[in-house]
C-alpha cells in the first residue's frame, strides 16, 4: 500500500486561539509540527472567524492518525482529517469504477 494523502484542519476557538498566540513557543511549535510530520503544504487562516491550520500529510497508514491529530487537539483546536486525491488518484479512481482498470 502506498501513503494516503490526508487534508487536516485545526480549528482554534477564539479562547485556545489567543492562548496559542500568546504562546511564545507557538510557531516554533507548528515548525516541528510540520517538520515531524513532513507536511507536504501548511496554510494558516481565518475560517468562520476561527483560527485555522490546515496541512497536507501523507500518512504511511490509518494508524498514523491519532499521531498527527493529538497535538493538534493538546492545543484546544477542532481536528478534522479528510483523505483526498491527487489528479493522477482521480483518473485512477474514475477508471476503476467505469470498469475500464
Amino acid at each position: 500500500l502506498s501513503d494516503m494523502r490526508f487534508v487536516i484542519r485545526a480549528i482554534m476557538p477564539t479562547e485556545a486561539g489567543n492562548k496559542m498566540v500568546k504562546d511564545p513557543n507557538f510557531v516554533s511549535s507548528m515548525e516541528n509540527y510540520i517538520k515531524a510530520n513532513k507536511a507536504e503544504a501548511a496554510y494558516f487562516m481565518e475560517l468562520n472567524g476561527d483560527r485555522t491550520a490546515v496541512f497536507v500529510l501523507d500518512l504511511p497508514s490509518i494508524d498514523m492518525m491519532p499521531a498527527v491529530a493529538e497535538p493538534l487537539f493538546m492545543l484546544g483546536a477542532k481536528v478534522e482529517l479528510h483523505p483526498a486525491m491527487t489528479i493522477n488518484d482521480l483518473k485512477k479512481g474514475i477508471a476503476l469504477a467505469m470498469g475500464k482498470a
